[in-house]
């Protein structure tokens, strides 16, 4: 390489960003560490790249330092405010479950077995044997159901309803016939 002169307007500000990441990153994380921010090296991973967009505006090491931990700073407070609305996560043990009775998809898999419950499903309208299968066996919520069939909550709500009771006549129908 040859003098400033000769860099390049982008050769600069790379230059820049390596000199102030191998300088303030341990700090940075350490800083992240001590506010209790769950994974701090993907955090000084992000406050790194804010930086380098918004580098160009800033001239001394001293305004850069500021700008850095400012944008640190801001996102423990973003990542205090999203632990606070997200629900604490604890995962479904099934054997700590204290309800006794089966669900009605256990109830009714057991009851008639795979190769029923295929065939029964065959029985239903395409647009009921998609509802429920996008509910029971993908686990999609309504709204995401709703979402990948182009459909509203409501209308998928119906499709279930409409499908499980349908469901409901040809077993009660095919048990009678036993």
């Amino acid at each position: 390489m040859g003098s400033d002169a000769e860099k390049s307007e982008g050769d600069l500000l790379a230059e820049r960003f390596s000199a102030a990441y191998r300088r303030l990153s341990p700090r940075v994380l350490g800083y992240l560490r001590l506010h209790g921010v769950e994974d701090p090296e993907s955090v000084t991973q992000d406050v790194f790249l804010a930086l380098f967009a918004r580098l160009p505006t800033v001239s001394d090491d001293e305004g850069v330092r500021t700008l850095t931990f400012s944008i640190a700073h801001a996102r423990i407070v973003d990542h205090h405010r999203s632990r606070t609305r997200r629900p604490a996560f604890v995962p479904f043990d099934p054997d700590a479950d204290p309800r006794q009775v089966a669900s009605a998809e256990d109830a009714h898999g057991a009851a008639i077995g795979e190769q029923n419950t295929l065939a029964l499903l065959h029985r239903l309208g395409d647009d009921q044997r998609e509802a429920l299968t996008l509910r029971v066996v993908a686990e999609l919520s309504l709204d995401e159901t709703a979402q990948v069939m182009g459909r509203s909550v409501g209308a998928v709500k119906q499709l279930q309803r409409r499908a499980l009771e349908a469901l409901r006549a040809i077993v009660s129908s095919e048990a009678a016939h036993e």
